[in-house]
């Protein structure tokens, strides 16, 4: 018999629609509650142990990808993550729909809502995440646009969380760019779970301010900090994990140069990992510009976790699939299941 330590969670719990909405939506980690990230957390772990038990749970349900961006991680294990919970994913890029020039964003979120469960939305700008939601009567999640990447800051704990166990009180440096989707996500996530964020980043590059006010004002329920700092040695010295991405997303390619000289200084190489504690993890949310933001000793060293940050979308997406569609979640096959 298998026992959950969180069994209400495992067997019943949904995202359920706040007061006043008929429906729940998934674009910020600033919209779940501490207790909700909390479940999700653990939630996404009983789904990644038990992957058999929730194997039918979306039979005949439908999810919509809509991509405007190109992907690997994120469309595969969406799409995987759909098929091994027994429902189907129909992928959209934007040659297939030209989302808000072939036909209006609106359109598009009334049309798909009327054959699909749910829409899964990759897109350079928040708002057209936003209007979808507004307008689609079915859940919408955020699967990263130019402002935040939730799902990928979700797996980024969880992986955390097996590593290190007790989330509160770890010390996460994020060296680079501090404006962009990944920091973002990792403020408001570790402001849910009393982790220590520190981001190093160049003057000009520091994080939204209004994402940040957001993030501490749950920082000061959680015990967590967060901190912007412009000396990379400052932010990793004696942290738990160190985080880097890409200087340049997607969209700034012809930025990329001019980036490449601003951020030089912020590459993490195995100098910079050793002023963090002796099991320091490093992390990478990916694609990676070996050489670039982080070297091959780093990348492919024995203290990196950023395939298995990789694997975790899968056990994330498959667990807020089940908390956004599924009436109820009920796993099948162990104790207190059907």
């Amino acid at each position: 018999m298998v026992h959950f330590l969180h069994a209400p969670i495992t067997r019943h719990w949904r995202l359920r629609p706040v007061r006043g909405h008929t429906k729940r939506d998934f674009l910020s980690l600033h919209d779940l509650t501490i207790v909700e990230f909390s479940d999700l957390l653990s939630f996404a772990a009983a789904v990644k142990e038990h992957p058999a038990a929730f194997r039918d749970a979306l039979r005949g349900r439908c999810a919509a990808l809509i991509f405007e961006k190109s992907s690997l991680r994120t469309r595969v294990t969406f799409e995987v993550g759909m098929a091994q919970l027994g429902g189907q994913a129909v992928y959209l890029s934007q040659a297939d729909i030209a989302l808000g020039k072939r036909e209006a964003v609106k359109d598009v979120a009334r049309n798909l809502a009327r054959w699909v469960d749910v829409l899964v939305v990759r897109t350079f700008s928040h708002a057209i995440l936003e209007e979808m939601a507004a307008q689609a009567h079915i859940p919408v999640i955020n699967a990263l646009s130019d402002l935040l990447h939730p799902c990928q800051a979700v797996a980024d704990l969880l992986t955390l969380r097996e590593h290190k166990g007790d989330l509160r009180g770890l010390r996460l440096a994020f060296v680079g760019d501090g404006s962009n989707n990944v920091a973002h996500a990792l403020a408001e996530a570790a402001a849910k779970t009393g982790v220590h964020l520190t981001i190093a980043t160049p003057r000009g590059f520091e994080p939204h301010a209004g994402i940040f006010a957001q993030a501490r004002a749950d920082a000061v329920l959680t015990g967590a900090s967060l901190l912007v700092v412009y000396d990379p040695a400052d932010a990793v010295h004696n942290a738990d994990a160190v985080y880097t991405d890409v200087w340049t997303s997607m969209g700034q390619e012809k930025d990329a140069e001019r980036r490449r000289k601003i951020f030089e200084p912020f590459r993490v190489n195995s100098y910079l990992m050793g002023l963090a504690k002796p099991d320091a993890l490093f992390l990478h949310c990916l694609p990676a510009h070996r050489g670039e933001e982080v070297t091959d000793e780093v990348l492919d060293g024995l203290h990196s976790v950023v395939l298995e940050q990789a694997e975790n979308r899968l056990h994330v997406h498959k667990a807020l699939l089940l908390a956004l569609v599924a009436e109820s979640v009920v796993p099948t096959g162990i104790e207190g299941g059907r």
